[in-house]
């Protein structure tokens, strides 16, 4: 029988830039990331937020910095993806999840700024991010992007269109940039995360969580935050160079049931 290969499983070492760290999703792969031994790089708008990320990183033993970034904004996103690099000496892994949400109805008075916001934050920033770390991810022996999308991109829910709009821009973004980064070794998958645990949730009251998730998951149940870090962990690590431009569902089961 011949031997397995060598292909890493490890992003031990690997510098890992992570958007939207302050809670939820963000929080959780940060803190995956730096207990699989990656420098993390943690960002987000809320400053106060993702220090306590950090702090609690710290906390364990494992290496993270820091940054206030607010990824609506063009000039900070270069600014700190040098950063960044000049702190690790590089950047081997991007993962774009910070996120927005804006529901309404088309016809609303606010909805043209609900969409620029929502567009700018959910799929323009992740472009700019991408474009400002390129050249560091050029230089790595394992380059990886993952975008955060949502299954709100592989289908839509009412009230929720500029999102739904945004979140399926990522699917296709990711697709494009995988067929033309593949020369380069660079692969770039994204994940659909469904009903999920987090700060966007919360509003919703236990009760209707339960009910939704009996009626369209397949696990019955909403998903943890950690459960989503480890899809972007393993798309992320050395072993996975053979897989780019995935949209994959984490979601237990709502985009494939039926009845």
């Amino acid at each position: 029988m011949a031997e397995l290969s060598t292909l890493s499983r490890s992003v031990a070492g690997k510098t890992a830039l992570i958007t939207g760290c302050a809670s939820g999703m963000g929080r959780a792969t940060a803190k995956l990331f730096a207990a699989e031994g990656a420098n993390v790089a943690a960002t987000d708008i809320n400053g106060e937020g993702v220090r306590e990320t950090v702090a609690e990183i710290e906390a364990a033993g494992r290496e993270a910095t820091a940054w206030t970034l607010d990824v609506g904004d063009a000039e900070a996103i270069r600014r700190v993806v040098d950063e960044v690099a000049a702190r690790y000496g590089g950047l081997d892994i991007l993962v774009n999840n910070a996120g927005i949400s804006r529901g309404g109805p088309i016809d609303a008075d606010e909805y043209e700024q609900r969409w620029q916001e929502t567009v700018n934050v959910l799929l323009t920033a992740h472009q700019r991010t991408i474009r400002a770390a390129l050249r560091y991810l050029r230089q790595s022996d394992s380059p990886r992007i993952v975008n955060i999308a949502s299954t709100e991109g592989l289908g839509a829910t009412a009230m929720n269109s500029a999102y739904s709009a945004a979140k399926t821009g990522v699917i296709g973004l990711t697709r494009g940039l995988a067929v033309e980064l593949g020369k380069e070794g660079i692969t770039v998958n994204c994940i659909c995360p469904g009903p999920i645990r987090t700060g966007m949730t919360e509003r919703i009251p236990e009760e209707h969580k339960q009910i939704y998730a009996r009626r369209r998951t397949a696990l019955r149940r909403y998903g943890d935050p950690e459960e989503v870090a480890h899809g972007t962990l393993h798309l992320c690590l050395p072993a996975s160079s053979f897989i780019t431009g995935v949209a994959l569902p984490v979601d237990g089961g709502l985009t494939v049931r039926r009845a």
